[in-house]
């Protein structure tokens, strides 16, 4: 999977939960937010599972997306926002900001190198 993917399933997931974030007030995401995030994902089995469920539920989002297939991306979204939810609050901020930033910035690849790791925990 590529950065862009990645970033795109991370944002896809967090889009229901990015308007509750919005409403406090987004903080601009930092590297040592994603190695947090990163620290709390790969440090926990469960977390890691959601994290690559949520990888997995984005392949199919974007098959459902070449079929314009409106009903089951929603559905999948749902799913994938459930399991972010549970990852914690510190990914649903990630991927609010992550959002925001430019992904082709200098920090904008930075932070996608290092969710690059995380993606090499689920192909174990």
């Amino acid at each position: 999977m590529n950065l862009k993917s990645i970033v795109a399933v991370l944002a896809i997931a967090a889009v229901p939960l990015c308007a509750q974030a919005q409403q406090k007030g987004t903080p601009k995401v930092t590297k040592a937010d994603a190695q947090k995030v990163i620290a709390i994902i790969s440090g926990d089995k469960a977390k890691t599972k959601l994290y690559c469920d949520i990888s997995a539920l984005g392949e199919q989002i974007d098959a459902a997306a070449e079929k314009k297939d409106e009903k089951k991306i929603d559905e999948l979204s749902q799913k994938a926002d459930e399991f972010g939810t549970k990852i914690g609050p510190e990914y649903v901020a990630l991927m609010d900001g992550l959002q925001e930033l430019d992904q082709n910035s200098k920090i904008g690849q930075e932070i996608g190198t290092m969710l690059e790791a995380l993606d090499k925990l689920c192909t174990k």
